[in-house]
């Protein structure tokens, strides 16, 4: 690693840690709870039960469950993703069973009791589809649990604007962990609000059982100004479109 780099993670972290004891300070631990991890620890987990078919839906190279978890509980996983290569990089064991597929164009065979949905819909270029093909998926009964950005979000809004080649080389040289997950990926952030999200599930015959929003992100952190200037906006938005201006949000469904 070349000294410009160290020295640039440096102050990436000495402004992360400033962010965070300003928040700690400053606002209550509802605004600062991460919704990912809030996701992946304490929300999907209610949700599962020993036996499922489950399907995990652009899990890709990470599928949420890990392949103890899959067989300690004796789920049965179906991997389904666009790219066959990051079908083939998950672990071995990781999924029983894998389709290479456009969320937005599958036909569900309607035999899933619980439907995986991470850090996905955000990528999809049509967003009424993919929820139609989510519906599709669900056994009666079944539920699926999403989570995603806000499109509202200005982290989103600025991906958007963004050249791809420049965000992924802002994003990889300030977070070096992100190369390892989603994040890198195209985004088109289509109908990614917690308004529109509800709205198309409801239209594919879905019941909206649980949503939670989130107004933290790590995006800002890494200088502490832009970050104080972030938190702001956000406040601002917050007054005009109230739960529109979450930074991410999970969704749990169930289909009658």
């Amino acid at each position: 690693m070349s000294a410009f780099k160290r020295a640039l993670l440096g102050f990436v972290r000495v402004n992360q840690a400033a962010s965070v004891w300003i928040d700690r300070l400053l606002l209550p631990d509802r605004l600062r709870q991460d919704g990912n991890k809030t996701f992946q620890s304490e929300i999907l987990p209610q949700h599962v039960s020993s036996g499922m078919r489950v399907y995990d839906l652009g899990g890709g190279a990470q599928p949420y469950f890990s392949p103890d978890q899959k067989a300690s509980l004796g789920l049965y996983v179906t991997g389904l993703d666009i790219s066959a290569e990051e079908l083939e990089a998950s672990p071995e064991g990781g999924y029983n069973r894998k389709i290479v597929a456009d969320l937005c164009t599958f036909q569900g065979p309607r035999d899933a009791d619980l439907v995986v949905c991470q850090a996905t819909l955000e990528h999809v270029p049509d967003t009424a589809g993919a929820i139609r093909a989510i519906a599709e998926t669900l056994a009666p009964g079944g539920k699926a649990v999403l989570f995603l950005p806000c499109r509202n979000a200005v982290f989103a809004r600025l991906n958007l604007l963004l050249p791809e080649t420049l965000k992924k080389r802002l994003l990889f040289a300030l977070f070096p962990h992100k190369a390892e997950g989603h994040d890198g990926f195209e985004a088109h952030y289509d109908r990614c609000t917690p308004r529109d999200i509800a709205d198309l599930a409801r239209q594919n015959g879905l019941d909206v059982q649980e949503q939670r929003l989130f107004w933290i992100s790590s995006y800002f952190m890494i200088f502490t100004p832009a970050f104080l200037l972030w938190r702001l906006c956000q406040g601002l938005a917050y007054l005009i479109i109230r739960e529109q201006a979450a930074e991410t949000f999970t969704v749990v469904l169930q289909k009658p």
